[in-house]
Order: structure tokens, then sequence, then C-alpha cells
């Protein structure tokens, strides 16, 4: 059995909620998902040697300010796409994943 979100809600500017078919709700913070992004440059900059210490980095306006979810699109049957505020929205978060992270809440 493919277990599927049944409800999605946001709980707080910082955290969304998804009840799944078998009845568990697990809460996600908008930082834990930005930061597991499965899209291919995402995971091409996990993979990249961290910048030299002391260097600080360039933020455009958006990824200056509190990152807020934008959007979750259904994707077929399988995924959801995320906007994220600070303009990233090339990833495809698949139920699997999705039911990866997050933390089970009562």
């Amino acid at each position: 059995m493919t277990l599927r979100p049944t409800d999605i809600a946001v709980y707080s500017p910082a955290e969304v909620d998804i009840v799944w078919s078998d009845g568990q709700r697990r809460r996600y913070t908008i930082g834990e998902l930005r930061e597991h992004c499965p899209c291919a440059s995402c995971r091409e900059k996990r993979k990249a040697a961290p910048p030299p210490t002391g260097a600080l980095p360039v933020l455009s306006l958006e990824e200056a300010q509190p990152l807020k979810l934008l959007g979750m699109q259904p994707v077929g049957q399988y995924a959801y796409s995320v906007e994220f505020s600070d303009g990233h929205d090339t990833g495809i978060f698949t139920f699997e994943f999705l039911r990866e992270l997050g933390q089970a809440v009562e």
C-alpha cells in the first residue's frame, strides 16, 4: 500500500503538517524541506566543498528574508512541487521522501 497525504495544513509560519493515509500526522519545518530539496542543483550544492572559513555568502533579497512556504502543488499521483520564498521551486518531493522527513506528532 502506498501512503498518500490526505491533508496538508500550515501549522505555523515556519511549519506545515501533513496527515497521511495511515492516519499519522507529521510536522515539517520549512527550513528542513528547503535543506532537503531533492532537485539536481540542490543535490550538487550539498556535495560541493564548503566555502573557506570566514567567507560570507552574498544573499539575494529573497534569501535574506525569513524562509516561507509559498505553495505545494501536486505532481501526478506521487509527489508535490514545493515553492519557497527564496525563489526556489524546482524540487519535486515524492510521497515516499516526504514521509521520511519531519517528525510524527500526536
